[in-house]
């Protein structure tokens, strides 16, 4: 079983806890901060329906909804194809159980996960997955659709049938609450369909894994969401909208 995660080394300076790095170690997400164990997951009976989004749906101001590719969530590709589009600029409204979040995506810098985000996002796959790590002063963790109808076990394994590498840029750090980043293996092309937002800054996780955007309205419901790994009554994004703009 492949649980998305990886490990860090770091010196007892740090003293963080031992949650603290996103996890797919065959599980997608950012590492432990002071050991290579995660704690055993906790058993909860998982959503096998996805929730209902409300009807309405308003585009950020001087956003336009970029339309959805599917009725019905799909959640197994062989591959994203390509779907970006020149001189736009892409924001993701994240519509959950705790509230709704805006936040903005680096088409530019960081071309190849915005795009697959994009293209899982229009194919309605994030609708209903939960949020099934949540570590209180780290990330929120979700994108696994094993989280909708699979064994509780099997949280952080799953996938969207596809990986790619990783895209570090220099100029991005986790130094804030709300950086969006990406989840994976210890294996450097295994980014996939998970992701995590921090909850403060992590700068240990700084130059290893893909910041590909950050919060810009609704960081307060970051707190909102349910902790636990996995939490016992997840939190889960009900739609997950693509909006975009002329640059």
């Amino acid at each position: 079983m492949k649980v998305i995660t990886a490990v860090l080394t770091l010196t007892a300076a740090l003293a963080l806890s031992s949650c603290d790095k996103p996890s797919n170690s065959n599980t997608s997400s950012p590492p432990p901060a002071t050991t290579t164990s995660e704690p055993p997951p906790t058993a909860t009976t998982p959503a096998t329906t996805t929730p209902a989004a409300s009807s309405t749906f308003e585009a950020p101001v001087g956003y336009t909804l970029t339309p959805f590719l599917s009725e019905t969530p799909v959640r197994n590709f062989k591959e994203a194809e390509s779907v970006l589009q020149d001189n736009t600029d892409y924001a993701v409204v994240m519509e959950t159980d705790a509230g709704r979040m805006v936040l903005d995506l680096y088409e530019d810098d960081t071309p190849t996960t915005v795009n697959s985000f994009v293209w899982l996002a229009r194919h309605r796959y994030y609708d209903g997955i939960a949020f099934h790590r949540v570590v209180e002063g780290f990330v929120v963790q979700g994108g696994d659709p094993n989280t909708v109808s699979g064994d509780p076990g099997t949280w952080g394994t799953g996938g969207a049938g596809y990986e790619f590498g990783l895209e570090i840029r220099q100029k991005y750090k986790y130094d804030d609450k709300g950086v969006l980043g990406m989840a994976r293996t210890q294996d450097p092309d295994s980014n996939g369909s998970q992701f995590y937002i921090t909850l403060a800054p992590t700068p240990n996780l700084d130059g290893q894994y893909t910041i590909f955007g950050k919060v810009i309205e609704g960081l307060d419901v970051l707190d909102a969401i349910t902790r636990g790994e996995p939490p016992a009554t997840p939190t889960r994004m009900t739609r997950v909208s693509i909006v975009e703009k002329a640059k």
